[in-house]
């Protein structure tokens, strides 16, 4: 009867899994899970007893000879050594006077960079460059005409040289003086010529230059604020910088004994200085 039972094909019963609301909380705890996690906690219980016990019974009158060499600081907090060996006071100053040096290098480069970063932020702000990526530096290109004598440097155009610059997004320059006096040259009372329908291929071209100039527009702001938030961050720096090296400057000149201070009980003192 035994065998007839085993030959039966069994449902398989699987463990309940975790519902989706809460997969974020990783797997669905078992029987054995949270039986290691019982006897955890209750082996954390049992330390604490043991040690709140042990802070009952502690006599706060017990003596230790370590009680005769160690000492407290003002807040009572005890002060141990940690064995670090005392450098003299002419090896302090020379480090001092390293770390005077380095700052005063990181305070001339920070300001170097503030001033490239303004005259960055200026020239985009006027228009003079386009955006510019992050680290690179905005210079203003110079372009050198070289020509014979001084009648053709007179005569020199930059517009005819150089080109009205038609191929820019987003700049419009107006008609040239010439044309617009021809048109106007039969009289006042000439009223002006509609402009013509333009064709499919022209207000395609108009429509991606808006586009262009657009992207350029947004383009040019993200920069900007790149540029802004990078001047702030080094401006910061560079106060932080300063504020150092004056701290410095001073702990220096009271080791020297050049100025006068607050000693470690709090009392105001001054560097006597010869009657003259």
């Amino acid at each position: 009867m035994s065998s007839m039972r085993n030959a039966v094909q069994r449902r398989n019963h699987k463990e309940r899994a975790q519902p989706v609301e809460r997969e974020k909380w990783g797997l669905l705890e078992k029987r054995k899970d949270y039986k290691l996690r019982a006897a955890d906690h209750r082996q954390k219980k049992a330390k604490l007893k043991v040690l709140n016990q042990k802070a009952r019974d502690r006599n706060p009158d017990e003596f230790s000879f370590k009680m005769m060499s160690s000492t407290v600081d003002r807040k009572g907090k005890k002060v141990a050594d940690r064995g670090n060996t005392v450098l003299s006071q002419e090896v302090v100053k020379l480090l001092k006077t390293q770390d005077a040096g380095y700052i005063r290098t990181m305070l001339q480069m920070a300001r170097k960079e503030r001033e490239e970063l303004e005259q960055k932020l200026i020239m985009e702000e006027q228009g003079e460059v386009r955006a510019l990526r992050d680290g690179q530096k905005a210079s203003k290109s110079k372009h050198r005409v070289f020509v014979e004598n001084e009648e053709e440097q007179e005569d020199f155009d930059p517009d005819t040289w150089f080109g009205r610059g038609d191929d820019l997004p987003g700049r419009i320059d107006p008609p040239p003086l010439e044309d617009l006096h021809d048109e106007l040259s039969e009289g006042e009372e000439e009223t002006v010529q509609r402009p013509k329908s333009l064709s499919k291929k022209q207000m395609e071209a108009q429509e991606a230059a808006k586009l262009e100039a657009y992207k350029f527009g947004k383009q040019r702001e993200r920069a900007q604020s790149r540029t802004a938030s990078k001047l702030q961050a080094t401006k910061k720096r560079e106060r932080e910088l300063m504020a150092a090296e004056q701290e410095l400057e001073l702990q220096r000149a009271k080791m020297n004994n050049t100025v006068g201070g607050v000693n470690k009980h709090g009392v105001k003192f001054k560097i006597r200085e010869r009657k003259r």
